[in-house]
């Protein structure tokens, strides 16, 4: 009873998860509860919307020229490929999944192509993309300064930073940092030295605050602020995560792009993966009289979790993500297919139907166990050595196939233990 009740909460946490943000019922809007949880000391808030791909909701291109003249020839391809993974870090930072991020040759000219999936505002992702943040503190050469002149920088930089994350302050957004020991230990002889005295906080070269010392600061942690807004605070945490460019770049294209199957594709998909749901459950039942309405119930839990898990993760769907979902419903009865089979030999061999159940199950797993492997061995090269769609394909399928294992074995069997110890 215990495991039924279990079944009933996930089941209806993952309906929660799955329900759309808002729900008219009967005159009557519902508001799905948003995620909140714990990260580094703050409050995290997500979204749990699903997510789509360039291809089905468009985004934006961008195209930068990186500048190579300061870099030996032999060393061209590595200092690519480092600004490239900044980049893609900071996207990242940034919450856009799926992008595409790749690195061309046209003439003399080294170009970084990027994709953003879903995001609408061009201004908003160069400013995150090309900010440098270069971070540093700089002290004051007399107790009173007047003007930026009169600071002289000092051995702390960016490069000694740790982390930054956003934070509020009466109100008004901050950016938290923390330094690494190293550079903890630089702040706290800095601070000491200037006790009474202004310490400026410079990015990219201008001042954006100078709070007077108060007392030396050997925690290695301090507070960037300069009447930044939401957005921006968040753009400067991402860069100074992230680091500088190890190559200035500069845009040569950008554009918003629309997506290329968009709606219809996805209506077509959802269509497709409806009736596949459906013909599974015709042929349970055709097949398997009451275990298979068990198996299809089972089915059932496995739509509502799957959806839920890749909101949770979040997975973004491409057309190929979602053809990974649809083959993983047909994956998602095979177990029980084994499994059936395998009871109604012990049923045939005169065995007792709880005798049937227990030996159906353990006599058919090691087929479950190793079909599974393999099909997830595969996914597992698909997603090292593919990118883009490819992956997406991969992960989709992967994640269906663990949710399968999941639904197969253990919602199953508790659904005919029930149904066999009551009988």
């Amino acid at each position: 009873m215990k495991q039924i009740v279990a079944i009933l909460l996930l089941c209806l946490l993952a309906a929660v998860i799955d329900m759309p943000a808002t729900v008219n019922i009967g005159g009557k809007t519902l508001y799905r509860p948003r995620l909140d949880f714990p990260l580094l000391g703050r409050r995290v808030y997500r979204d749990l919307e699903i997510r789509l791909g360039l291809d089905l909701q468009g985004g934006t291109h961008l195209a930068y020229e990186a500048d190579t003249s300061q870099v030996e020839s032999t060393h061209v391809d590595e200092a690519l490929r480092a600004t490239r993974d900044n980049i893609e870090r900071r996207i990242n930072l940034l919450g856009v999944s799926e992008a595409s991020i790749q690195t061309s040759k046209i003439g003399d000219q080294n170009r970084l192509l990027v994709e953003l999936p879903g995001v609408k505002d061009i201004n908003s992702a160069l400013s995150t993309i090309g900010q440098t943040a270069r971070l540093e503190f700089k002290e004051s050469k007399s107790a009173t300064p007047s003007a930026e002149a009169d600071f002289i920088p000092t051995s702390l930089t960016g490069s000694d930073l740790k982390f930054a994350q956003v934070n509020f302050d009466n109100g008004k957004a901050v950016v938290e940092i923390e330094f690494t020991p190293d550079g903890a230990k630089k702040f706290g002889e800095i601070t000491a030295r200037n006790l009474g005295r202004p310490l400026a906080i410079s990015l990219d070269g201008q001042i954006v605050s100078a709070p007077t010392v108060q007392t030396a600061i050997t925690d290695g942690r301090a507070v960037i602020t300069g009447n930044f807004s939401v957005d921006e605070a968040k753009r400067l945490s991402i860069a100074l995560n992230a680091g500088a460019l190890p190559l200035p770049i500069k845009v040569v294209e950008q554009r918003n792009i629309g997506a290329s199957l968009g709606s219809e594709s996805i209506n077509k998909s959802m269509l497709a993966a409806g009736v596949g749901i459906v013909l599974v459950w015709l042929f349970m039942l055709a097949n398997y009289g009451l275990r298979g309405l068990l198996a299809d119930l089972a089915l059932i839990v496995y739509s509502l979790l799957i959806i839920a898990v890749i909101k949770l993760i979040p997975i973004t769907l491409t057309l190929a993500g979602i053809a990974g979902l649809v083959l993983s419903i047909g994956m998602a009865v095979d177990a029980n297919i084994l499994i059936f089979e395998r009871i109604k030999e012990e049923l045939r061999w005169g065995r007792s139907p709880a005798v049937a159940l227990r030996l159906g199950f353990l006599r058919a797993w090691n087929s479950i166990r190793d079909s599974n492997v393999s099909s997830l061995i595969t996914a597992a090269i698909l997603f090292w050595f593919g990118s883009g769609a490819v992956r997406g394909f991969a992960l989709t399928l992967s994640v269906g196939i663990l949710i399968s294992l999941f639904t197969s074995i253990t919602i199953t069997r508790t659904l005919l233990k029930l149904v066999y110890d009551r009988n």
